[in-house]
């Protein structure tokens, strides 16, 4: 009798300490005894499956997986999958979670429960939303507009803009992470505002667009000798109005479909370059897209096709030698001539640079370039670099290589400068011609030649002022 009643206080004593440690870990159990309902719940109800594939049926990339993956990746219970990854944010200290292929992520919603399967098929995503088919009626469009709102305000604050490459037929991406914004790069302060101006009206103009029945996007020219910014000003357009940016590398391009096929693949709000435009027909033999597949590609009707919202930037060193069809309204927009440094760019620099608005040597330096010699942004803003320790320093380096690019150019400081500038003038539209057609090859053929060359002596005497930053830049206002 004693033994009995020994083993049954041991036994009472071990159901009170397992009940104890049920209690401690209520949170646990309660957990557990949810899946295993919620996973019989799953098996008995009959279940309806949406796919939302990565691509479209064109190959491009499909908006509502964008949205969808910012949505699940943002749910809390994608912690609770089996595999999840971890990569840094934006900030040093930022963890990311994002869900791994073939996992599952559960989400409640009006009271309904749904799953989303992270899908991967041969080379396409995917993900599938599993509703229930007594839910679906009643949450599945409310539902979606969830997510388009949680998504758009996720993508905001994320908002990390991407540089896009072609490479053998497909577009390769990385972070763009360019600093150069339009207080930093050295353009004249009217035609910085004139471009922001420009690119603000585009961004609010969608419906008037479309009232029009044009293809909502606009197009640069951004020509001028290299060095001059025309790379700065492209990325600081990307960062004001925070585009994604497409680098079009023609030579990378098979032929006119392989074209079309990259174009397809862009996406809305962002910028479409395409730099050394000038170079690229001169040598168009090498590669194999058409005359009329380039100029398809420049003039919208392939854009039509896409979604909207894009700018297109082409650069030039010169406009000389190209055909006026090219240039026309309709395919470029607006045209922006980069110079050579003047002085007023060179105090830019300088403040840029060095932090110094005023300097002794200024006087000095101001001279040089009425005297002809100028070198291009770049050229000076190096020299100012590796000297910034020491201004006095900076100044005297950049006033050396002035000096011997006046020699250099000739007697009387400059004569290779003046042909460059008279040259420049020459290949850019005058004035009035600016608003009508938008090119230099009629304005050659009208005007005498030593009227041009006139003209381009009085710019060469008036290079140091504001003006001649931009001999275009009336074309803003087109």
């Amino acid at each position: 009798m004693f033994v009995v009643n020994l083993f049954l206080i041991i036994f009472l004593i071990i159901c009170l300490l397992f009940l104890v440690r049920l209690f401690l870990h209520r949170t646990a159990l309660i957990y557990v005894l949810k899946k295993w309902v919620e996973g019989i719940d799953d098996r008995i109800h009959v279940h309806q499956q949406f796919r939302v594939p990565e691509l479209n049926e064109n190959g491009q990339e499909n908006q509502l997986y964008r949205k969808v993956l910012f949505y699940v990746n943002s749910l809390a219970s994608i912690e609770d999958s089996d595999y999840t990854n971890l990569f840094s944010g934006k900030e040093s200290n930022d963890i990311v979670l994002s869900l791994e292929d073939d996992q599952i992520v559960h989400d409640t919603f009006l009271g309904a429960r749904v799953l989303w399967v992270n899908k991967i098929e041969k080379i396409h995503r995917s993900f599938v939303l599993k509703i229930k088919k007594k839910d679906k009626r009643r949450i599945l469009k409310p539902y979606l507009q969830h997510i388009h709102t949680i998504s758009d305000d996720i993508e905001q604050r994320r908002k990390e803009l991407k540089l896009h490459m072609n490479n053998n037929g497909k577009w390769r991406s990385v972070p763009f992470n360019h600093p150069s914004n339009f207080d930093t790069i050295v353009v004249h302060i009217d035609l910085k505002n004139k471009v922001k101006s420009d690119l603000e009206n585009f961004v609010k103009s969608k419906q008037y667009y479309h009232k029009l029945g044009r293809v909502w996007r606009r197009s640069y020219l951004l020509y001028g000798p290299s060095g001059t910014g025309k790379s700065s000003f492209i990325a600081a357009i990307a960062n004001f109005l925070s585009y994604d940016v497409y680098n079009f590398d023609l030579s990378q391009v098979s032929d006119d479909d392989n074209l079309n096929l990259l174009l397809f693949q862009t996406t809305s709000k962002s910028l479409i370059v395409v730099e050394d435009l000038d170079c690229y027909i001169s040598q168009k033999s090498r590669t194999g897209i058409s005359p009329s597949g380039l100029l398809n590609f420049m003039d919208g009707i392939l854009c039509s096709s896409c979604s909207d919202e894009r700018i297109m930037i082409f650069t030039m060193n010169s406009k000389e030698g190209i055909d006026f069809d090219l240039l026309r309204p309709g395919r470029i927009d607006v045209h922006i001539y980069f110079p050579l440094c003047d002085f007023n760019s060179f105090k830019c620099l300088a403040s840029n640079y060095l932090g110094v608005k005023e300097h002794k040597l200024f006087p000095q330096v101001e001279e040089i370039f009425q005297g002809g010699a100028t070198m291009s942004p770049a050229e000076i803003g190096e020299l100012m670099l590796v000297n910034r320790s020491s201004p006095s320093r900076a100044l005297k380096s950049v006033i050396a290589a002035l000096q011997a690019n006046g020699r250099g150019s000739g007697s009387g400081g400059g004569g290779n400068v003046a042909t460059r500038l008279r040259d420049s003038v020459e290949s850019s539209p005058s004035p009035s011609s600016a608003t009508e057609g938008g090119g230099g090859a009629a304005w050659k053929g009208t005007v005498p030649k030593e009227f041009r060359k006139l003209y381009g002596l009085l710019l060469l005497k008036s290079c140091n002022r504001p003006e001649s930053l931009d001999h275009d830049s009336d074309m803003i206002e087109r």
